[in-house]
């Protein structure tokens, strides 16, 4: 039994420095972990454009604080939705819909997703852009995928947005949003936007920085999506 003991007790020192070198709240070691990023990056095939975003990224003492200062989850339903719905965003959502009516139509054609259910969303989380952050994104991925609080989230979110810059949507010097690395006006994760991003201007590009069609197909997507039937109505409120 003390022979078992002694033998836990060896491999727990031994796993020791393993569980150490892939815990890192030391920005010191962040460049020489940032090389090893780019030879992981380079191995699952993304180019030169998508390489070449990582050059010049810094640790980010900003976004740790962030994460590790979120407040909105103290508040009640109540409290949330009572700061969040108001008067100009239904006001907005009203103009826009009549704007994009075209957009709109298409996305409830092909999704099943009806215009109020994705203005709604777009109004929530940017106030129709607005307000979409002002994080480099990739920086902020980056130092969240060396800290040790959730690396196994944000690393691969970190290779999805260089992918997003490889393949041309978006350029990495526009890439910027919030804190936690969620991109554009309905601020998706490099995830979301590689699996449900669409172009709905036709312009050859996947933008949901800057195109209100690019937006509304995409959200339409990607709700279709999480209610798991391809143009089946979301029922109106």
């Amino acid at each position: 039994m003390r022979t078992a003991s002694l033998f836990a007790a060896l491999m727990l020192f031994a796993a020791t420095p393993a569980l150490a070198q892939s815990c890192n709240n030391d920005p010191s070691g962040f460049p020489a972990w940032l090389e090893g990023v780019k030879k992981e990056a380079a191995a699952q095939g993304i180019g030169a454009r998508g390489l070449a975003a990582l050059n010049g990224i810094t640790y980010d003492q900003n976004t740790i604080s962030h994460d590790r200062g979120q407040k909105v989850f103290k508040q009640s339903f109540e409290e949330f939705s009572g700061r969040m719905v108001n008067a100009f965003r239904i006001k907005r959502g009203q103009a826009l819909i009549k704007k994009y009516q075209a957009a709109f139509d298409r996305a409830e054609s092909e999704f099943g997703v009806q215009a109020p259910v994705i203005a709604a969303l777009w109004a929530l989380e940017t106030d129709f852009g607005a307000n979409i952050g002002k994080f480099d994104t990739i920086r902020s991925l980056a130092t969240l995928s060396y800290d040790c609080r959730r690396p196994e989230k944000f690393r691969p979110e970190l290779f999805d947005a260089l992918k997003i810059v490889d393949q041309g949507d978006i350029p990495a010097s526009d890439l910027h949003g919030a804190w936690a690395g969620e991109i554009g006006q309905v601020q998706f994760l490099p995830s979301n936007y590689l699996k449900y991003a669409v172009d709905y201007d036709g312009d050859g590009r996947k933008d949901l920085l800057k195109s209100a069609p690019d937006v509304i197909g995409s959200v339409a997507k990607l709700l279709a999506a999480a209610a798991g039937k391809k143009a089946s109505p979301i029922s109106r409120c």
